[in-house]
């Protein structure tokens, strides 16, 4: 599962929107372009980028809705929602009165069934094993395979239930992170905010998950670039150009966030049925799909997968297309797509 702290794998061209048309003079009539920018999740930068007629400036109702976000969703507020659940042994906690917490439940437990359980957010004692999540990376050169069998056990997310706003845990030692859903789930609130205001047309991103409808300021559709998956390139470096219209998009890759223990890279995102961090020729994983918490949990999902089974499944799966890039035998670059991602992609 990915962290909250993973770095960015697209890069938002602004360049490029520009670079497709003049931007129009500002007249008391026309739109006025906002561009909000901040941090949230502790280290990750957001922007929103959106068009208001009525000039109005929603810098402060989108801070504040990331704040209340992470009050609910950061397993690194020890006293967030999240945490609280984390800490209990065997228990049940309230969270009828939680609006995020609640919905990332919800929408993980319909990913975990549909990537055959895959996405787990259970995968939380793992990720802190490996170091990926709220403790240290490890200094090791070795790794407790029994400890490891015994961590796979808890990761079993048909063990925590929800049932009338009440949320069971019935493991001990369980515990839930939705870092590979949350950064998601917060572009898409901050876009249905957005929308909630009659805007019209928007771009939110947080850590590299977009989400974008109508156009830019320019009148263009938004253009988003995937980053080079090869640790040495730079976060300017960009492999495919995407074309994004009325959709959200998530990229998950291994080639940045790792350690590396006696010559042997550990990636950050992990495999809940081994409890080893994932190997495999794929390098990254970029899903569009409505809604940027959907993509955003797929992604991840198909990077612990492999390139195969995920290509599977993005095929047979028509809220989601999907592009691959994988090394091949000789180790250059490839990519493949889903039909649906093919007129998206620019040169």
């Amino acid at each position: 599962m990915q962290t909250l702290i993973k770095a960015s794998l697209v890069t938002f061209l602004l360049s490029l929107v520009y670079a497709c048309g003049t931007p129009p003079v500002a007249s008391k009539n026309e739109m006025k372009t906002f561009d909000l920018r901040g941090k949230t999740m502790g280290k990750i930068r957001y922007m929103v980028l959106y068009s208001d007629s009525l000039s109005r400036n929603f810098d402060k109702e989108v801070d504040q809705l990331l704040v209340d976000f992470n009050k609910e969703m950061s397993t690194y507020i020890p006293d967030s929602k999240i945490s609280t659940f984390n800490q209990i042994a065997i228990d049940s906690l309230d969270i009828s009165q939680t609006k995020h917490f609640t919905r990332n439940v919800e929408l993980s437990k319909e990913i975990y069934i549909k990537t055959k359980n895959w996405f787990n957010p259970s995968v939380m004692p793992l990720v802190n094993y490996w170091g990926f999540g709220y403790t240290e990376k490890k200094a090791v050169e070795e790794v407790d395979s029994n400890l490891v069998d015994s961590l796979v056990r808890l990761v079993n997310f048909d063990q925590i239930s929800l049932e009338n706003g009440v949320l069971y845990k019935n493991t001990k030692g369980a515990q839930l992170d939705f870092s590979a859903i949350a950064k998601g789930d917060a572009v898409d609130e901050i876009g249905r905010f957005l929308e909630s205001k009659g805007i019209q047309n928007y771009m939110v991103e947080i850590g590299g998950e977009v989400r974008a409808r109508g156009k830019s300021e320019t009148g263009r559709l938004w253009y988003v670039g995937i980053n080079t998956p090869k640790a040495e390139a730079s976060t300017q470096e960009v492999e495919y150009v995407i074309e994004l219209s009325d959709r959200s998009m998530a990229t998950s890759g291994n080639y940045r966030n790792f350690y590396e223990v006696d010559g042997k890279k550990y990636a950050h995102t992990i495999n809940p049925k081994t409890g080893y961090p994932e190997q495999s020729t794929l390098l990254s994983a970029t899903v569009f799909a409505e809604d940027c918490a959907t993509a955003d949990a797929y992604a991840t999902a198909f990077m612990a997968m492999g390139l195969e089974p995920a290509l599977e499944i993005a095929k047979s799966n028509a809220e989601i297309g999907g592009l691959f890039i994988f090394a091949n035998a000789s180790n250059d670059l490839e990519v493949v797509y889903t039909d649906d991602v093919k007129d998206m992609v620019k040169e």
